[in-house]
């Protein structure tokens, strides 16, 4: 019988549709572009093919496309009679991803990963920090995905997929030591997978290794496709290190070019993480604000993310909201009913994050600590690496800096997490 890339069992007559979908599920599993082209090389094969349905919906998906995504996954599951009991929870797995939802997705995952571990392409929507555990909005989430992957590891062994996402989780809870060897065998087995290349940005951050952040994205980025999944959010990474180097316009050139383009190429929501984010860090640096930018982002935000429901998405959005003068009230209180019928998986951190950063734009320095003082110690619920959530951190840096509160910026300061000890905010070193 024809498998997939670890093995597993495929319902389908074709040897040509089986070796194109072994190529787009290698090519989602590594954020590679193609994988649509593949799944349809797949399809024109053998159009019955359930599972290649479901790679495509997935590869859809990815890139931002819901509706595509349900479409093929019904297609999917209208060609279920014949397929194994692996491959009909496999479906399962991606028609409640994109018709339930992503907490029913995640109980379909872990029950399914328990009779097939090695089924990666369903283990990979919960592996990192935008999969299924990682915007959960659950306090203990990265815990959790870190346990997720201990559980898989015996299954895969030395396994360049498995191996990026189990290291960068070790990253995130501050193991770098253990982190730094299955990053290194992960890379040396497939250097072209895009989540190696993430997971190392994250660990040379976390280590503050600047100069050699900047070699390895700089050289590792050359061979990435623009149209690559993560080619932005790589840039964006580089950006900060220029950022905290005091090369602000290198940072500048990325955004313009790359992460924050108007034309950008990658799933929107990526762009909504990153574009902002930058602007709002530089400023905290001590750069002057930058207008135009912002109006641009503001602009993009209110288009495509017009209504809440995604807290990775809504805080980057109240950012803009904030910085671009807008009130934030609003999308808050809508945050908060949804929050109140249990529709919104991070509770009120959000809204108590965005009236925070509205405060700080005000110079209401009282108010905005208040705010991110209530949700500090709940902002992994926000979703985001400890990379991203460390903006919140830095606001309320600077809005005690601001306020004259320097006890607490030291307080903050001496207990941070074990991680980048480079504070890229202007008076630091009044506290430091």
């Amino acid at each position: 019988m024809r498998t997939d890339p670890y093995g597993n069992d495929l319902t389908t007559l074709s040897d040509a549709a089986a070796d194109a979908y072994r190529d787009g599920c290698d090519r989602v599993l590594r954020a590679w572009p193609g994988a649509v082209v593949a799944f349809d090389s797949a399809l024109a094969a053998d159009p019955g093919f359930a599972l290649a349905h479901v790679g495509r919906a997935r590869a859809l998906q990815v890139a931002g496309d819901t509706a595509g995504a349900r479409a093929a996954v019904a297609v999917a599951a209208a060609k279920a009679a014949p397929v194994t009991d692996r491959e009909a929870s496999h479906i399962e797995v991606f028609h409640r991803m994109v018709n339930v939802s992503p907490a029913a997705a995640l109980d379909q995952v872990l029950r399914h990963v328990q009779d097939w571990p090695r089924d990666a392409f369903v283990a990979a929507t919960a592996a990192n920090q935008t999969g299924l555990i990682g915007m959960s909005g659950r306090s203990g989430r990265e815990e959790e995905q870190l346990a997720f992957l201990e559980r898989l590891a015996p299954h895969y062994g030395a396994d360049w997929w498995l191996d990026s996402h189990y290291g960068m989780a070790l990253s995130e809870l501050g193991h770098h030591a253990a982190a730094q060897p299955i990053l290194d065998r992960s890379i040396a087995e497939r250097t072209e997978n895009a989540y190696i290349a993430h997971a190392m940005a994250h660990l040379l951050y976390e280590t503050d290794a600047a100069e050699t952040a900047t070699s390895f994205l700089g050289g590792w980025l050359l061979d990435y496709p623009r149209e690559g999944g993560l080619y932005g959010h790589l840039n964006w990474h580089l950006a900060l290190v220029h950022l905290a180097q005091g090369r602000i316009e290198e940072g500048f050139r990325l955004f313009d070019d790359v992460f924050g383009a108007e034309r950008y190429v990658g799933p929107p929501i990526v762009k909504m993480l990153d574009a902002p984010s930058f602007l709002w860090r530089a400023e905290l640096a001590g750069h002057p604000r930058d207008t135009a930018r912002w109006q641009q982002v503001g602009t993009f935000a209110h288009r495509t993310f017009p209504s809440p429901g995604v807290a990775f998405a809504d805080w980057h959005v109240a950012l803009t909201e904030a910085a671009t003068g807008a009130d934030v009230e609003p999308r808050a209180r809508q945050i908060e009913t949804l929050a109140e019928a249990g529709r919104y998986s991070a509770g009120l951190t959000v809204p108590r994050a965005a009236r925070g950063f509205g405060a700080f734009e005000r110079g209401d320095y009282a108010t905005a600590i208040a705010e991110l003082q209530a949700m500090i110690d709940e902002r992994v619920r926000m979703s985001g690496s400890r990379a991203q959530l460390d903006l919140v951190e830095f606001t309320l840096l600077k809005a005690y800096l601001a306020a004259g509160r320097h006890a607490e910026a030291r307080h903050l300061l001496a207990n941070r997490r074990p991680g980048p000890q480079t504070i890229p905010v202007a008076g630091v070193e009044v506290v430091a």
